[in-house]
């Protein structure tokens, strides 16, 4: 493609491991190759209890009856208790195992001191549990205990999971491990993690993994692609962990190229650096909250799978630790809308409680079809990258669609595994009127036009519905970013020559120069009084939305308003409420702060008359674009386009 490369740094040389200036492997680089099988592969531990004391030990395993103590890989029941794992992490996902893999059965073997009762259970598409398996022990020292449960009966859904119960003994139940017959050559597995400036929260995810590394046998490489300027080796405790992960670490210091090219820089390694198409790279956020675990349950679905396919983990809420963000979705492309339950997801769901409509625990039972995954954890097989290219250069938002969109059109489907969870900041907890809106809103676009049939006349309406809601919100600055995106997919390819580099400073550039986009503390509002703020209340969703927005626009268009002054709270912040202002104080999504929405007619005016414009060029010169868009496609995910990008 025509253009100038973004001005960049070469990558730093890795602190420990191989090359990673894109020179063949040497002696010291890993060389991926798969492992010979063992007789049984590890597909998940049973566990009973989190990574973390926020977590929530009844996410592992549950206390139904008297009194057990848990720890994370054992448990301990008194005379008279029950300990089920019908749990979030405590199941194990049948439906997905018996639809998508080639294991017949598994197996559940764990270590047994006392007297009690072991037993597999099993639910169905309804949630109803039945018992598979059971096995008595009594006065057992370290008895290794043995439970096999056929993989039938849960095409549309249900799970496995473990009860112990004690009567007038006690017992103790360690090791638990759930086991699958191997294939007869194990994929190597690469972790790779992408970060910036979040060199903490990385430490911490790479501590994790050193500490289960015994368990980690399919792992054979960690890639940290380092974009920020608080770099993870600047920490104490790097020089531990990167010697007790030894020569699996590879630390890699690149220019900031976003999540996409952070996490593709794993793709690129290993593909320099394998003697096979059968392996997986697994991408991890840097700020997740890891459970370990995760590692095992996608490497081993992946390794029994009967045909390629992307598997991607779920995400719980951080803050809110109890919490699924979603059991699997999907994106309305043509529409430019991520992140919908598919039919019969659970949606921010707490785990611990019930569905308030059927009154049964919140629990995944039916077998869900996912349209994309995101990038907090997902594992692709290298088959797929081969087959379909490396991910578009989007900076970030929508290369985890794009990318499972484009495997689906060539025959690999995505699957969500319920129950390979990481905790992730809550989506819900960040503002919508940042700068990672444009690059939201243009890379949605480009993946509509390279994989919906991408109906201008629909598109425009979404388009143009958006603008007018964020004017008479008093977004401006959030208009002019809808209005930068749109200009830049029309300027077709060449825009993704850089990898969003210079798009990155230059919509910051233009936000800055609107005042509602910048935050404040509630207490010091430039010229505002902090008792003059206050709280004004919305009134319900209008029942005739049509008729409120014409009203509404009227009156902005006639400079009328019903308030001068008040404080908004950030889940009241809709347009029907705001568009009564003249001057509104809305809390941020991360309520940290406060932004100030001032009317300006003027603003509003050439705002309207730009994006009036711009959506109408991409009316017209749409499919010329999407024709562009797809010409290119083959480049822009090449190798050699992203060994460009890295200055290799």
């Amino acid at each position: 493609m025509p253009g100038k490369a973004a001005p960049a740094t070469a990558p730093q040389q890795a602190k420990t491991g191989g090359t990673t200036d894109g020179t063949p492997a040497s002696a010291e680089a890993p060389l991926f190759s798969e492992h010979a099988g063992a007789g049984r592969l590890l597909a998940q531990r049973g566990l009973f209890a989190g990574p973390s004391d926020v977590v929530s030990k009844d996410l592992y395993s549950e206390i139904a009856e008297g009194v057990a103590t848990r720890q994370r890989d054992s448990v301990a029941l008194e005379p008279s208790a029950r300990v089920s794992g019908n749990t979030y992490f405590g199941r194990f996902p049948a439906s997905y195992w018996q639809r998508w893999s080639t294991a017949k059965a598994v197996t559940v073997e764990a270590d047994v001191t006392g007297s009690g009762q072991l037993a597999v259970r099993a639910s169905d598409t309804e949630g109803e549990p039945r018992t598979v398996a059971v096995r008595t022990v009594s006065g057992a020292e370290g008895e290794h205990v043995v439970l096999d449960a056929t993989l039938d009966k849960f095409l549309d859904g249900g799970a496995l999971w473990l009860d112990l119960e004690t009567e007038s003994g006690t017992l103790t139940v360690s090791n638990v491990r759930w086991t699958v017959d191997s294939p007869e050559k194990v994929r190597p597995t690469a972790v790779t993690i992408c970060t910036m400036n979040r060199a903490d929260d990385c430490l911490a995810n790479l501590t994790a993994l050193a500490d289960s590394l015994p368990a980690l046998d399919t792992l054979d490489a960690i890639y940290v692609a380092d974009q920020g300027t608080d770099t993870v080796d600047s920490r104490e405790g790097f020089a531990d962990v990167a010697e007790r992960l030894g020569a699996k670490l590879h630390y890699i210091k690149q220019p900031n190229l976003g999540g996409a090219g952070g996490f593709t820089r794993g793709l690129f390694e290993v593909a320099g650096h394998t003697e096979t198409e059968h392996a997986n790279v697994l991408f991890m956020d840097d700020d997740v909250l890891l459970e370990p675990d995760l590692v095992i349950r996608l490497t081993a679905f992946s390794n029994r799978a009967a045909d390629p396919m992307i598997v991607g983990g779920q995400m719980l809420n951080l803050l809110h630790p109890n919490q699924l963000h979603v059991g699997a979705e999907y994106a309305r492309l043509n529409t430019l809308e991520p992140g919908q339950p598919v039919p019969h997801s659970l949606t921010t769901a707490d785990l611990l409680d019930v569905d308030p409509k059927t009154g049964r625990p919140n629990r995944q039972e039916r077998r869900l079809d996912a349209g994309y995954n995101g990038w907090w954890s997902c594992l692709i097989p290298y088959e797929i990258v081969k087959e379909i290219g490396y991910p578009m250069p989007f900076f970030f938002q929508w290369d985890d669609a794009e990318y499972s969109y484009r495997a689906r059109a060539h025959g690999f489907p995505t699957v969500t595994l319920p129950g390979a969870g990481v905790w992730h900041a809550d989506f819900h907890w960040k503002d919508w009127d940042e700068w990672h809106r444009y690059f939201n809103l243009r890379n949605s676009i480009i993946t509509a036009a390279l994989h919906s049939p991408f109906d201008l006349n629909l598109l425009s309406r979404v388009l143009l519905a958006q603008l007018v809601r964020y004017l008479l919100g008093m977004q401006y600055g959030l208009s002019a970013t809808l209005i930068t995106a749109v200009e830049d997919f029309l300027k077709g390819p060449d825009v993704l020559h850089d990898g969003g580099v210079a798009a990155m400073k230059r919509i910051r550039e233009i936000r800055a120069q609107y005042p509602e986009t910048k935050r404040y503390a509630p207490t010091e509002v430039p010229g505002i009084a902090s008792n003059d703020i206050g709280i004004i209340n919305t009134a319900p969703r209008p029942s005739m939305q049509r008729l409120v927005l014409l009203k509404r626009i009227m009156y902005r268009l006639l400079g009328k308003h019903r308030f001068d002054l008040g404080a908004i709270p950030s889940d009241e912040a809709h347009w029907w409420h705001v568009s009564q202002f003249d001057t509104a104080v809305v809390t941020d999504a991360s309520q940290e702060g406060v932004r100030v929405r001032r009317y300006d007619r003027q603003r509003m005016f050439e705002l309207a008359r730009q994006g009036v414009q711009v959506v109408n060029r991409l009316r017209k010169e749409g499919k010329a674009v999407q024709a562009q868009y797809q010409h290119a496609m083959p480049q822009l995910t090449s190798r050699e386009n992203w060994q460009r990008l890295y200055r290799l």
